[in-house]
């Protein structure tokens, strides 16, 4: 009887052969981040670009240092100097890889829209400031579990991804490719809070908890609105063309009027659907359809049965 042999591995490839592999891809859609013209910034440098926002926001807050009174107004000169010379190059090359993505014509306009979307959002940030404070205060008044505004400001998860959301939103409706969403997604990565840049929100906005909760693109959310965890605004399922590809750019996300309660777990679908001003929605409702104002919207309560653990024989 023969004995049966094991066939013996294949070498593991060199390392000469898997760059060629890698290099050899002509169909991937896997792209490089390569010279072409546009070498978008990576990553890092956006997150860093961001950090130093949020500290021209909160100067010593988020930093490893408290900043000195007498220093306060040279440290955001200084932050703002170099943060927005920074943000003005990634933001033209950002502009420039849209123009090769979608064949555009060689306008010479990426340059001037990218100064023009950075001088926005610099001019913007006092105003940032103003409705950030009110969102400060609505987390400390809303929560009793806040002991000061400094325990809100450099602990709350909520504020952070609401402060982050407020810069991108900006650089996002001043047409700006990739850099808003890279924001966005670095700051779900953070807190759990997945909130679209191009999503309106007004003052007042306290996030409670905060993981799990999703805030679509076309959401528009109005003053002093309160979520809790594992809330979602989202779509329904997405209209396509003839060709088959969902259509963009229309809206698929709910409105939230003023003053409205979403606890956790609740659901609300459709860019139809409106919450009118005042409603409360609870925990782990599903909603594809509006409300009026002042509604209080509830799943019917269950009925749990209670046995005893140890029944007599």
């Amino acid at each position: 009887m023969k004995t049966k042999q094991t066939p013996k591995p294949s070498p593991p490839p060199t390392l000469s052969e898997v760059a060629s592999m890698l290099s050899s891809c002509e169909s991937c859609t896997v792209t490089a981040n390569t010279t072409k013209g546009f070498h978008l910034a990576g990553r890092k440098a956006i997150y860093q670009v961001l950090d130093d926002l949020v500290a021209v926001l909160f100067p010593g807050c988020h930093g490893l240092k408290p900043v000195p009174p007498p220093r306060i107004r040279n440290f955001i000169e200084e932050r703002l100097q170099n943060t927005g010379t920074l943000l003005a190059e990634y933001t033209e090359k950002a502009f420039r890889y849209q123009c090769e993505f979608e064949k555009c014509k060689d306008c010479g306009e990426c340059s001037e829209k990218a100064s023009t979307s950075v001088a926005a959002l610099i001019q913007a940030l006092p105003g940032i400031k103003r409705i950030l404070q009110q969102d400060i205060n609505a987390a400390y008044e809303g929560d009793p579990a806040a002991h000061s505004i400094m325990e809100v400001v450099m602990s709350y998860p909520g504020l952070q991804a609401i402060a982050v959301h407020r810069i991108a939103h900006v650089l996002y409706a001043s047409g700006v490719p990739l850099i808003p969403r890279i924001m966005s997604e670095h700051a779900h990565s953070q807190t759990g809070i997945d909130i679209h840049p191009g999503a309106t929100i007004g003052p007042g906005f306290f996030i409670d908890h905060g993981t799990g909760v999703v805030i679509g693109e076309t959401s528009v959310i109005g003053n002093n609105v309160k979520l809790y965890q594992g809330v979602t605004l989202g779509a329904l399922s997405f209209p396509k063309d003839k060709d088959g590809n969902p259509i963009k750019n229309i809206k698929r996300h709910p409105q939230v009027e003023d003053n409205v309660t979403i606890y956790a777990g609740a659901t609300i679908l459709g860019g139809n659907t409106v919450i009118g001003a005042g409603s409360e929605i609870g925990g782990n409702v599903w909603l594809t359809h509006s409300v009026p104002p002042n509604s209080r919207v509830y799943n019917q309560q269950p009925k749990p049965l209670i046995t005893n653990k140890h029944p007599n024989p």
